[in-house]
């Protein structure tokens, strides 16, 4: 936790302050994950969606896998991109379940 200067600090102190808040501010970035590589692909969507060979990896294993970031599958697979392969995925689902 940063603390708050007193009354009556040094520029130098502020000046420690300001580095501290920061390096603390990186820290949090990195946690963030890796960045992507690239544009995720509708192969890759596939690939993560259902029928897909990386229907069962997490997130983070399957982004890492096509070298993307994590949010672009987690996006991805809560449809919130995507959607028309989504909606070529369903549908083979759904032709699936008929014929079977």
């Amino acid at each position: 936790m940063i603390e708050i200067l007193k009354d009556g600090s040094k520029l130098s102190d502020a000046i420690a302050k300001i580095n501290e808040m920061i390096i603390a501010q990186n820290k949090a970035n990195d946690r963030r994950g890796p960045k992507s590589e690239r544009e995720m692909t509708d192969d890759d969507a596939r690939r993560i969606l259902p029928l897909g060979d990386l229907q069962s990896k997490s997130h983070k294993d399957a982004a890492a896998t096509l070298g993307l970031s994590y949010a672009q599958v987690y996006s991805c697979r809560k449809e919130f991109t995507f959607k028309h392969i989504h909606k070529e995925v369903a549908e083979k689902l759904k032709k699936a379940e008929t014929t079977a």
